[in-house]
């Protein structure tokens, strides 16, 4: 009998991820004699990442002391100092953060800026929320990071005394998490301003998946392990239903029996996953 394969409708490039990619490639088709190079890996996605150093587009980890030609600003954003080093060092600068991620660190300016005690929700090495974090804290240093009760429990002491909390989150968590901090937070805090920042093609992207493992024997998360929201998709799944993360079709082969003893096998992807490998992914899955 056939196996029934589903692909969820939202999977795949988002708008920030698209526009970002997209952007850098043009870039180098228009400056084909300029050095091009991007402060840290464009998307966590090896595959793009590959293409992109094939085009002669360079990833960087370190902004040298001196610079030359386009220094690109990647999707999570970058600290004010940061981009202060790329300027000085004497590249021309283009900042590709998402506006969503802006959005983010604008709110989290606001809140540090009318007095608040500021949390983040996120995990504290993740860019986006790095970024994040030195944004605020110009403008003011009662700022933490956190994803569990636990990691906010040495500053309960401070939250009770401060007149506010705020609280805004990085734009690929999960919103349980969201709910779990804020409900610790509720009855220790004398005023609470919640900005609820999860982006919402991680929101529906989310819904999605979870509506799809519903009516699922098993659920296949396709993108990096090291992509943000891509994992979160397969935490999500996981209670739900059998679910695989893998990053190509390459690792199928490990998951022979789930898929053999599986009908209705249903694909998401995360935000920085190119069409090309979910293609691949499903092809595989078809027997095609």
């Amino acid at each position: 009998m056939p196996k029934n394969i589903k692909l969820a409708k939202r999977s795949g490039f988002c708008y920030g991820v698209k526009r970002a990619v997209e952007t850098v490639q043009k870039l180098k088709q228009q400056n084909p004699d300029k050095k091009i190079c991007i402060l840290g890996e464009l998307i966590h996605n090896m595959h793009v990442i590959k293409e992109l150093e094939d085009m002669g587009i360079k990833t960087i980890y370190e902004v040298p002391e001196h610079g030359e030609g386009i220094c690109v600003i990647r999707s999570h954003g970058a600290s004010p100092e940061t981009l202060e080093k790329i300027s000085n060092a004497g590249f021309e600068l283009v900042d590709l953060t998402c506006p969503d991620v802006k959005k983010v660190q604008q709110k989290a300016i606001k809140l540090v800026q009318e007095g608040c005690f500021l949390v983040i929700v996120g995990k504290a090495e993740h860019p986006e929320v790095m970024a994040i974090k030195a944004c605020a804290e110009q403008f003011g240093n009662d700022v933490v990071v956190a994803t569990e009760i636990e990691q906010l429990k040495e500053y309960e002491q401070k939250i009770k005394e401060h007149k506010k909390v705020g609280v805004v989150v990085q734009t690929t968590q999960m919103i349980s998490t969201l709910k779990e901090i804020v409900n610790y937070l509720i009855p220790i805090s004398k005023e609470i301003i919640v900005e609820n920042t999860i982006c919402l093609s991680t929101s529906m992207r989310q819904k999605e998946a979870k509506d799809l493992a519903q009516e699922t024997d098993l659920m296949v998360v396709v993108g990096s392990k090291k992509s943000a929201n891509t994992s979160h998709l397969a935490e999500i799944l996981k209670p739900i239903t059998k679910t695989i993360h893998i990053e190509d079709d390459s690792e199928l082969k490990d998951y022979n029996d789930l898929i053999e003893a599986a009908q209705n096998i249903s694909i998401t992807a995360g935000a920085s996953t190119p069409d090309k490998i979910i293609n691949n992914v499903m092809n595989k899955l078809k027997g095609e």
